[in-house]
């Protein structure tokens, strides 16, 4: 009987990720995951595992002392750092477009589909993003960095056609004021911020490994990608439609017809990213030293086994840590990441 209901309660969950899919499917904007203060529309967010709150278009999300995470298309999210915003200027997936206010946010994009468009925009530049990478901008020092992937920074409306713009790609910054100009920066470099990007990106894999395999097991026919609920995590995950998407944070996103289902790696961490191998998947745990004491146990599901609540996985190290294993600060506070 216990199974039974464990069953029954099982189904009702991925009944309701169903609708959630659904329903998030045809615009942007969902708050997929909270630490601190975020407020949307000057409404203090509440974090919940089954309740995702939304921003519209002409709504600000602002961070105090906490961090978000939002999804835009699919495949790609929005993180953004404590005392930041953006407004979401437009939710349409064929052209999503947010505003960044003041602070920091990284998007990573794990893939950008032909059909769908990511602009983000900053004081009288617009920064299109035209292939699946990690991207950062610094309200405060003016600067857009591309660690992994392609930008086209324009100035004031400028038209690109005509030369008045810049490209960035991997390992590539400008700074937005005066003229745009190209410049390198060590992608080493880490801070803070870009390390709790790169524990999030870790946590989304590991709830895609699950997903990928459970629905693979279920339809080995099955064509799925996009977003989906992983009632196990608490959380939205990417399923790439086919092959596998190599993070450059270093985790992996598999779609459901990978052979890598039928062996279940495991994780083995090194630095902010770690490697996959072996035959047993690793259950999460919640670690104070990673991020915020402000993590709310709500934000992931709890595991029987482990003390206290659940959270995203992580390397074994302290906040300290780079991406990479190493850290090195700028005279600026510049950031960073993991290599490839």
């Amino acid at each position: 009987m216990t199974s039974i209901l464990q069953l029954s309660a099982l189904a009702a969950i991925f009944a309701g990720a169903a609708t959630a899919q659904v329903a998030i499917s045809a615009r942007a904007g969902m708050v997929h995951h909270t630490e601190g203060k975020v407020f949307v529309a000057d409404k203090e967010v509440v974090s919940r595992t089954t309740e995702f709150p939304e921003v519209r278009e002409g709504q600000e999300l602002r961070t105090e002392e906490g961090r978000a995470e939002v999804l835009l298309t699919p495949g790609v999210f929005l993180r953004i750092a404590e005392n930041s915003a953006f407004r979401m200027v437009s939710s349409r997936l064929s052209d999503v477009r947010v505003e960044v206010l003041r602070g920091s946010i990284i998007i990573e994009a794990a893939e950008i589909a032909k059909d769908n468009s990511i602009t983000v925009l900053f004081r009288d530049a617009e920064i299109a993003l035209r292939k699946h990478g990690v991207y950062r901008v610094d309200a405060e020092q003016n600067l857009v960095r591309v660690y992994d992937g392609e930008a086209v920074v324009a100035r004031g409306g400028q038209s690109v056609t005509l030369g008045q713009s810049v490209t960035l790609k991997d390992g590539r910054q400008t700074l937005i004021t005066g003229v745009l100009a190209v410049e390198k920066f060590d992608t080493k470099v880490g801070d803070a911020f870009l390390r709790w990007a790169a524990r999030r990106a870790e946590y989304v894999a590991v709830a895609n490994m699950s997903a990928a395999r459970y629905i693979g097991n279920s339809d080995r026919r099955s064509r799925y990608n996009g977003w989906y609920f992983n009632p196990y995590f608490g959380c939205f995950t990417y399923l790439p439609g086919s092959g596998i998407y190599s993070s450059w944070f270093g985790p992996r996103y598999y779609s459901v017809r990978t052979n890598w289902i039928a062996t279940q790696p495991r994780y083995s961490p090194g630095g902010g990213g770690g490697a996959w191998a072996g035959s047993q998947m690793p259950t999460p745990s919640f670690n104070r030293d990673y991020g915020y004491s402000t993590v709310p146990s709500s934000s992931a599901p709890s595991y029987s086994g482990n003390s206290g609540a659940s959270s995203s996985p992580g390397p074994a190290a302290s906040s300290d840590a780079s991406p990479r294993g190493g850290e090195a600060t700028s005279p600026r506070g510049d950031s960073g990441g993991r290599g490839r």
